[in-house]
């Protein structure tokens, strides 16, 4: 009983692991592409005042 509990335990946490893997892999997409456009935007100079963000 002790070991189908285990079992169950592990299947569950490895599934909101890869559930949870898989919503960060989308949220590393959406800020790629923020990103590429707030680039795109400014354009690519080299210029310090010209970057979208602060640091």
């Amino acid at each position: 009983m002790v070991a189908l509990l285990l079992v169950l335990l592990i299947i569950v946490v490895l599934f909101g692991a890869g559930f949870a893997l898989h919503i960060l892999w989308w949220v590393a997409l959406a800020v790629l592409v923020l990103w590429l456009l707030g680039f795109l935007v400014r354009g690519a100079s080299g210029s310090g005042r010209a970057r979208w963000y602060r640091w």
